[in-house]
Formats: structure tokens, sequence, C-alpha cells
């Protein structure tokens, strides 16, 4: 299934969850911020997040500094 990461056409590895994507991506959860289709979700809420097609997805890294 394709979707839309980050700005760019990726294809979803066979996740069907927010939460699988992430995971085949190899990203940290306690790392990065999701939004899926414009709606900041909160960790808890990625693993009953279901994608479909050409859903928009932005995976934010957070990035500690100063």
């Amino acid at each position: 299934m394709k979707v839309w990461l980050n700005g760019e056409q990726a294809d979803t590895r066979g996740a069907r969850t927010v939460a699988e994507l992430a995971e085949k991506l190899g990203l940290p959860p306690n790392s990065i911020l999701i939004e899926h289709n414009g709606l900041a979700l909160h960790q808890r809420e990625w693993p009953t997040r279901e994608i479909a097609e050409n859903d928009r997805l932005e995976f934010v890294r957070v990035v500690a500094g100063g």
C-alpha cells in the first residue's frame, strides 16, 4: 500500500497501523512524534491507528540540545 511519508510517496512494507510502520522503518518510539492525516498522535494511539492508501504521515525525530 502506498502512503505519503514526510511529503514523499512510500510503501508501508505491509504495515497496517502507525505502530507497525514505525517499527518496520526502525524508528525508536521514544524519539519520534507522528502526525497522521494532520492529527498529532499520542504514542498510545499508534497500535490502533490504522493506515489506508494515500494517508499522509509525518514522522518527526525529537532531538534535545542547546
